[in-house]
């Protein structure tokens, strides 16, 4: 896909990093911000860890560790990946990695105080796959309630039709906790959201107990999607399908 170079594009990457290079992936958490801070082009960025195998897991994984960020177009955005200390940080200590471009196509909710994703109310989406970010942080309070009921809405989004990958993601293991997932369609993402009745009584739990001090949802277009995922080439990952799934 050609895209424009005035896109406003939000960018992810989830690099898995060897055993022996662990120690570096804590050490680029702390001193990529520095470049991050400086580098004006850049509107929002993240550095994250991640659950296990880089999952919707409560257990985190010093292996995994990921990066998103939002620029107001591709050129911008290009030369971070191409030039950036982070990046080059990233790719030398990490041996696979994928990286989604992505346009915001809705959004509701703060993170970090922040409205992190610039909507285009004229765009048009030029595909039906679509890519969603959900992020919270949980209450300290409402922790235990938490962990004790997010497993099973993670467990049927994976068998649920129209799933096509998901990774979990947050600045902290406990308290910030983040789900990027792709779908076939807008459709089946909200099947699951909705009427699956595992996440559904999610969503009513989450308004009843206010798990929540800080929420966001958005949904993006994905514009380009690359590398390896969990030892997979990302090119293998098609949508679930009941049909194919007895």
């Amino acid at each position: 896909m050609k895209l424009k170079h005035t896109l406003m594009i939000a960018a992810l990457t989830i690099t898995k990093f060897r055993r022996i290079n662990i120690l570096f992936a804590f050490i680029g958490m702390a001193i990529l911000r520095i470049p991050l801070w400086f580098n004006k082009d850049c509107k929002f960025w993240k550095l994250m860890g991640s659950g296990k195998d880089g999952q919707v897991d409560l257990a985190p994984d010093f292996k995994h560790w990921a990066i998103i960020t939002t620029w107001d177009n591709k050129a911008h955005c290009d030369e971070f990946y191409v030039n950036s200390f982070p990046m080059k940080w990233f790719r030398f200590f990490g041996f696979e990695a994928f990286t989604v471009l992505l346009k915001p196509l809705s959004t509701h909710g703060l993170w970090s105080g922040k409205e992190p994703f610039k909507i285009d109310s004229n765009y048009q989406p030029a595909t039906e796959k679509i890519a969603v970010i959900t992020r919270a942080r949980i209450k300290s309070n409402k922790l235990k309630e938490f962990r004790s009921n997010i497993k099973r809405a993670a467990d049927q989004m994976k068998k649920s039709e129209g799933f096509v990958l998901s990774a979990g993601v947050g600045e902290n293991p406990f308290l910030d906790q983040a789900t990027f997932s792709i779908w076939e369609n807008a459709e089946t993402m909200k099947n699951y959201a909705y009427k699956s009745f595992d996440h559904a009584d999610i969503i009513k739990l989450t308004r009843e107990r206010k798990w929540y001090s800080e929420d966001l949802f958005a949904r993006f277009e994905i514009l380009e999607l690359t590398g390896v995922f969990n030892g997979r080439p990302v090119a293998e990952y098609q949508p679930y399908r009941k049909s194919n799934h007895k």
